[in-house]
């Protein structure tokens, strides 16, 4: 039997899965840790000072609360951290796949002829860490997908190349 015809690399299918694989995976900023537990500290802080003053003013036992509310924060400072190290993308030759979550994984895989449009959004706190969040739209909402956490120049050129590539992919249908 002869051997079959070696096939080129471009028109290789490429495996994706939960755990990644042999793909470049590319991680999103660090600094979308430190803004997500900036905004952590602004909801736990007021907590906490309440309970505090409570403790003081009224009743010694309203300072568990206290200790209760740091220990909470402490806990969603970790999962924070965890979760952001978990978030990553990668381009392929037919689709962006975005890949979120430890305990519960999310693979959100968007070809590029499917795009209708990409939105780039950074408030305040994002625009003063230089991040931005890219909003991948399709015509379908189960199919939309999310990067967090991109530097601004990155997500820029992010939305420019997939806004190309769905370009091509619909002229070629």
């Amino acid at each position: 039997m002869a051997d079959p015809l070696p096939v080129p690399p471009a028109a290789r299918s490429v495996s994706v899965t939960l755990h990644g694989g042999d793909l470049p995976w590319r991680p999103v900023s660090p600094m979308l840790t430190r803004v997500r537990l900036i905004t952590l500290g602004l909801v736990v802080a007021p907590a906490l000072v309440a309970t505090v003053v409570v403790g003081v003013l009224l009743t010694p036992w309203a300072l568990l609360g206290s200790v209760a509310v740091v220990l909470v924060g402490l806990w969603a400072a970790w999962l924070v951290a965890r979760q952001v190290s978990s978030i990553s993308w990668v381009e392929l030759d037919e689709e962006i796949v975005i890949r979120k979550g430890r305990l519960f994984r999310t693979l959100v895989s968007v070809p590029y002829g499917r795009l209708q449009y990409v939105d780039i959004q950074s408030g305040p706190l994002a625009r003063a860490h230089g991040i931005a969040s890219c909003e991948i739209h399709t015509a379908s909402p189960e199919s939309d997908g999310s990067l967090p956490g991109l530097p601004v120049a990155e997500a820029e050129a992010l939305r420019a190349r997939l806004a190309a590539r769905g370009e091509a992919q619909r002229a070629g249908l």
